[in-house]
């Protein structure tokens, strides 16, 4: 594993802390990313109103991660532009007003009261496995690593026959142990299947999320547009979620008082899903904003052309958001936190990622009541090279 001082100082962690180098940074700082011929200058912003300022203001700060040549503010882009088709992350107003209000409505609140069923079901059907795998076992591998791509596929509308298949060829595309080319191979795969489910959803669409978007919009969306929501959908969700579901267990098992808050009454295990969300918080941070002027912020000049990487982790562990931000309390009442970000680019599946964690940490102790850690003293090894932070295996007992 590289050394802390070749990492980029925005992932640097200390088990569920923000590491004392990405502490000391500040609230808004320059930094270097990468070195030699590749080196880039960027700020990065940490402080919780910062961040905020900078989230929140999409007119001064683009997310835009390529531009047209004859584009001023451009900079040096390094992606096709196909793969940005379809990516709400990499769309401002309008092209971006016009794709969040075709896909708003597939993460409404009734929508996801419906899904709590089949979730309940999946969570059911991994605990039932970790159970038979006996006392100890690996929850990341049973558990955190298999419920939320499950729960997307559902989402999205993939037949369940072909489920197992369809997350093969996902995570073959995220793992980062693989090569370039294998990763390359299993991502073009990926999107065959997606573009051939896309036509077979215009012929007769389903009631999964491809379905219900191609019955209202089908006129007015493509399938390109489509094919890159969902690989949005299925790389953030399922790395994100399978961390927080990971750390939330160790968290709670590390802080045994707090565990009766996700085994009571829903209001009580939501407020605890809150608070982990906000003291783990596992992405490091969203796409990268482009100064579209000169702005001032907390002091310093941005200038028009300059970037902006915002530390979310950062942000929310703040002494100006909460008192004592490093102490997890799932009892506090919830701060207007940053996990899922701010303003227009705020996270569309943030219900459904508090409906998957709240679902899943009160089945987990109502099915395992004494569970705990197989060996307090067992090294955890915490994920560190995949798009959110979690942790590579947790053996528990019960």
């Amino acid at each position: 594993m590289s050394g802390d001082n070749e990492r980029p100082i925005h992932i640097l962690r200390q088990g569920f802390d923000p590491a004392d180098r990405l502490r000391a940074a500040g609230k808004l700082t320059k930094i270097s990313l990468g070195s030699g011929a590749e080196a880039t200058t960027t700020w990065l912003a940490a402080g919780h109103s910062v961040v905020r300022q900078v989230l929140g203001d999409h007119k001064r700060f683009s997310t835009r991660r390529r531009h047209d040549d004859a584009d001023e503010i451009g900079g040096r882009g390094r992606f096709r532009p196909q793969e940005l088709v379809g990516n709400l992350m990499d769309y401002d107003p309008p092209e971006h007003t016009r794709m969040r209000q075709l896909m708003t409505p597939g993460f409404t609140q009734r929508r996801m009261r419906r899904m709590a069923t089949r979730i309940e079901e999946i969570v059911a059907d991994r605990l039932d496995a970790m159970e038979q795998e006996g006392s100890p076992a690996d929850l990341v591998e049973l558990v955190a690593d298999q419920v939320p791509g499950t729960v997307l596929c559902e989402l999205v509308g993939v037949p369940r026959d072909d489920q197992a298949m369809f997350l093969q060829l996902c995570h073959g595309h995220l793992d980062p142990t693989r090569s370039q080319r294998k990763r390359a191979v299993a991502g073009e795969a990926f999107s065959r299947y997606l573009l051939a489910m896309m036509a077979r959803e215009r012929k007769d669409p389903g009631e999964g999320l491809i379905g219900s978007i191609v019955a209202e919009h089908g006129d007015t969306i493509t399938d390109e547009e489509l094919r890159g929501f969902c690989v949005q959908v299925m790389l953030a969700g399922d790395d994100n979620v399978s961390g927080m579901i990971g750390l939330g267990v160790l968290a709670l098992l590390r802080n045994p008082e707090q565990i009766a808050a996700v085994r009571g009454d829903d209001q009580s295990a939501d407020r605890a899903v809150d608070e982990l969300i906000r003291y783990l918080t596992v992405p490091y941070a969203p796409t990268p904003r482009t100064a579209m002027e000169d702005v001032t912020i907390d002091g310093q000049v941005i200038r028009k052309g300059e970037t902006v990487l915002c530390s979310l982790p950062m942000a929310n562990r703040d002494p100006d958001l909460m008192p004592d931000p490093d102490r997890l309390d799932v009892t506090r009442t919830p701060a207007p936190h940053v996990a899922f970000g701010h303003g227009i680019h705020h996270c569309l599946g943030a219900a459904l990622t508090r409906l998957q964690l709240r679902i899943v940490y009160t089945a987990l102790w109502r099915r395992f009541p004494g569970l705990r850690l197989a060996d307090p003293d067992q090294e955890i090894m915490f994920r560190t090279s995949t798009p959110a932070y979690g942790l590579r295996s947790l053996l528990v007992a019960w």
